[in-house]
């Protein structure tokens, strides 16, 4: 094992980047996380209000066939 100065500059200079480097990945998984949030909220809120049910005739009376 080296104990010199210099390897313990480099092995923490290494952590340092490893750490860095990690923090911005969590970042942009965190803002693809929040961008598929925004995109699935928007496909949910554009789908139709629920259809009414037939209230007249035999067809559509007893089970809701539009559905």
């Amino acid at each position: 094992m080296d104990v010199s100065p210099a390897a313990l500059v480099h092995a923490v200079a290494d952590m340092k980047r490893d750490q860095v480097t990690s923090e911005v990945q969590i970042q942009v998984l965190k803002k693809a996380q929040d961008i598929q949030s925004s995109s699935a909220m928007a496909m949910l809120n554009a789908l139709p209000a629920a259809l009414p049910l037939a209230s007249s005739g035999s067809l559509g009376t007893q089970v809701n066939a539009l559905v």
